[in-house]
Order: C-alpha cells, then structure tokens, then sequence
C-alpha cells in the first residue's frame, strides 16, 4: 500500500478530526479512509490515533508524527508546483471559497470565464457566509469582504466595497420623506443585516468625526440579497453593499439616503496561504480576479 497516500489520509482525519470529514475530503470511502491509516500504524508499530465510538482522538505520538508528515506533505506539494509552473499553462483543482451574495452575483461568473481561458484548470466553487479555515478545509483560497484581521495569511486586493444606506422612492414617500440626518433613523422601519457584526447599531461619519445610531426594524437576515428584496418591496431602509444593490440604485428602484454621512468602505481581497511557491493555478485566478473587477468595478458605475 502507498505510504504517501497513507501520510495523506491520516493528515486529513487529524485536520478534519473525523474519518467520515476526512473522507469526504479526499473522496474516498469511510472504511478505505481508516484502512490506510490501520496500515500506517501497523507499518510505524504504534497507534497514532485512539477510537471509540463517540470520539477519536490523537495520542503523543500520533500528533508528533502529525507535524512532521504535514510538513513534509506541504514541502511535497510545493515541489510539485513548482515544477508543474514551469509549464505555461496553470493546471489542477482549484478550491474556492467566497461569500454567498458577492458569490452568485460576481464570482460565479468570473470563475466562468475564467475556465474558459484555462481550459487545464477545474474550480470546486463553496459559497458560504462564514471566515473558513483554509487549511484545515483544503481551500487553496478565498474570496473575503470586510476589515481584514492580522493573519499568516497573504491578502491581496481586488476592488473597493461601499456600503450605503438605501431604500426604495415608495417608502420614503410613505415615510414623510428621506431621513435628513442618521438619528432620525429610530423613527424609520430599518432592514437589518446580520452579516454586520454590530446589525443593529449602525456607524456614520460626520465630518471627521464617526458615530453609530441604534436602529430597530421588524425584519433581520443575514443575507445581503433578501435585504435587496425587501427593501425593493418597500419596507424600510436597510444598510447593503454596493455590489447588491448597484443596478437598483442605477435605474432608480431604490435611493441612496443619508449620502453626506459615509457609511463604511471596505475591501474585496483574495487570500491564501503564505507559501515559498505559489502554484501557478492560484496565481492565475488571483491576476484574473484584479483585472476582472480592479478599483472601479462595475457595481459602483454611475
């Protein structure tokens, strides 16, 4: 039996913490994943892993044996790309991970045109509004929108994100008219975003001087697109980035108010693992990614 593809397995059920999970990622089957690890603990002499039927958990020497074989996997890999880059065309699966709205409107396109460039390349596209671990879940990267937090993580930058106070001409109309300042928010029904982190309390900026208000509204989610629904059926005023509702604000189904209190600006970025060689697929996607959107992408044209 292959060592290398028992170094492999066993490295995915210590990162996954499950046989079933690290089946999964690897495509194989439940009883093949535990079958190459019982082979490697019989060939090293020892057990690397303690099961019971409720939990599994890795013993000294398993998780000794763990850091070495990942490093080595990694190194292995590495040297892997880097011949494989002396190639000209990137080639290989691509895994992707990326926020569900910004996903479905943007990225499932680009991924789209992407392959139609490299025909070498195949992409696992995983739309999901959570921060996913990269390593621990086989990403080679992913697409992230917001204020960055320090990571090993290399980030790079691939178009602004504006969020805006918004809200459709009928219920201004039905609502005495647009809010002139943030604080009287409190007198308006307020969609609510729960992607935000703080979904109720919304921060402005007057002058140089930034604020928050307290708003209040009968309807949360936390998805930027049902805020677009219904805020177009006209229920109240909601907070929502540029690349959702930038084709309503354009034709006129929704205003933005509130226009000289700036919101929040942030950042779409790719990130992905800080490695000595980046492979050559993840390179490519990331050039394509910057030269398809870049610093004024079509979501914010007037």
């Amino acid at each position: 039996m292959d060592t290398l593809t028992c170094m492999r397995t066993y490295a995915a059920v210590v990162a996954t913490g499950s046989f079933t999970a690290a089946a999964d990622r690897l495509g194989v089957s439940k009883a093949l994943t535990s079958k190459y690890v019982g082979h490697l603990e019989e060939r090293l002499g020892v057990r690397l892993l303690n099961r019971t039927t409720r939990r599994l958990s890795v013993t000294e020497a398993g998780q000794a044996y763990y850091q070495r074989c990942q490093q080595l996997l990694d190194d292995l890999d590495e040297l892997e790309a880097a011949v494989q880059d002396q190639q000209d065309a990137p080639k290989g699966r691509l895994r992707v991970a990326a926020p569900t709205t910004f996903g479905e409107m943007y990225l499932t396109r680009a991924v789209s045109d992407y392959l139609e460039e490299h025909p070498g390349v195949s992409v696992e596209l995983v739309l999901a509004d959570r921060f996913v671990n990269l390593i621990e879940e086989g990403f080679d990267l992913a697409v992230r929108i917001g204020e960055l937090e320090d990571s090993s993580l290399i980030a790079r930058r691939l178009a602004p994100s504006r969020v805006v106070a918004c809200a459709a001409p009928a219920y201004l109309a039905r609502s005495g008219g647009a809010p002139k300042h943030p604080t009287e928010l409190t007198s308006h029904d307020c969609i609510i975003d729960t992607n935000f982190r703080t979904a109720d309390t919304w921060p402005f900026q007057e002058g140089q001087r930034p604020f928050t208000v307290k708003v209040n509204g009968r309807f949360s989610v936390n998805n930027a697109l049902s805020v677009r629904e219904v805020l177009l059926a006209g229920q109240g005023i909601g907070l929502c980035p540029t690349y959702a509702v930038g084709q309503d604000l354009r034709a006129g189904r929704l205003q933005v108010v509130l226009e000289d209190f700036e919101v929040l600006q942030f950042g779409i970025y790719a990130v992905y693992p800080h490695s000595r060689h980046l492979a050559a697929k993840v390179r490519s996607f990331v050039d394509f990614l910057v030269n398809q959107f870049g610093p004024s992408p079509e979501w914010d044209l007037g």
